[in-house]
């Protein structure tokens, strides 16, 4: 794809965010769905999931890609603690899951109220170290991203986790599909995606925003933006406020007000996204059966 035509530019603000001479580098093809990509600076790299095959991959600059770990259980959204360790979604045991730095895996959830959980889906740490999920039915609604089954919860919730005390709470219960989330830069706002339309045309396809009340509850829920192509799905901040969503046609910015200010053309329906290289001013991009990046004029907001 030229790089005229990667850019859809709906404000002139849009402008200094994007590198114009920037071209869309796919670094991977070979995924049936990918998802979940998380940058791990301090190794210079980035992992991310291919959910049906049953496989987390590895990209680094020096080496190109390798498999990171398979069988996956499924594995769907990841982050990283304030410690440095990864924490992930797993649709195939229905979990959150932390591992370790000597590469063991600690359960951190997979039952609220004695009841099963869903399927985690995607994840995000607030600074104070307390662990913020989404719990949706997709890896249970056929065997092709996990395992079909019946959903024990009678709601799909966003959840807060606390590791230390190991207290879950669900902190919002009205979603038809929770996706996937980000805080503002000062952690004052929660944008969670409801990705229900992937399903049923008449659903939501919207971004939805929460006041954050003492860094526990979520306050104020209202529709942040709606998405114009495809469903919302992974979503990350940059340091200005700015919200980058996943969508049908590609990558949509919105700016701090819900403004749809410019679109990343991409040419396979993007699952997720993440800013990673050692600026986290490259955006890369998970879309359908490939990886891809771009350099951007911004810097993302997701620490470490």
């Amino acid at each position: 794809m030229a790089e005229a035509d990667i850019y859809e530019i709906h404000d002139p603000r849009f402008r200094q965010m994007i590198v114009m001479s920037a071209g869309l580098d796919e670094l991977y093809s070979g995924c049936r769905w990918a998802e979940g990509p998380v940058w791990f600076n301090d190794a210079n790299q980035l992992l991310w999931s291919d959910i049906p095959n049953q496989r987390m991959m590895r990209w680094t600059p020096e080496s190109g890609v390798s498999v990171y770990r398979q069988p996956s259980d499924f594995t769907n959204g990841h982050t990283r603690d304030r410690q440095g360790r990864l924490i992930s979604c797993e649709h195939g045991t229905r979990r959150v899951t932390r591992t370790e730095v000597d590469g063991s895996i600690t359960v951190l959830a997979d039952r609220f109220e004695g009841a099963q959980l869903n399927s985690p889906n995607d994840v995000v740490v607030k600074s104070d170290g307390t662990i913020w999920f989404t719990d949706p039915t997709y890896g249970i609604m056929s065997d092709y991203e996990g395992h079909r089954a019946e959903p024990e919860q009678p709601t799909r919730n966003v959840y807060r986790l606390d590791p230390t005390t190991g207290e879950l709470a669900a902190v919002v219960t009205d979603f038809i599909q929770p996706n996937g989330l980000a805080f503002s830069p000062n952690e004052t706002i929660l944008y969670v995606a409801d990705s229900a339309a992937s399903h049923d045309e008449s659903l939501p396809r919207h971004i939805r925003a929460f006041d954050v009340v003492d860094g526990r509850r979520l306050a104020n829920g209202r529709v942040f933006c709606l998405i114009d192509n495809g469903i919302p799905d992974g979503i990350r901040t940059d340091v200005n406020g700015n919200l980058w969503s996943s969508a049908g046609d590609g990558v949509h910015c919105f700016d701090p007000t819900g403004k749809l200010i410019g679109k990343i053309r991409v040419p396979q329906t993007v699952a997720n996204l993440t800013f990673g290289g050692p600026k986290r001013n490259r955006l890369f991009i998970a879309a359908t059966r490939s990886l891809y990046a771009l350099y951007v004029a911004v810097t993302g907001s997701q620490l470490p």
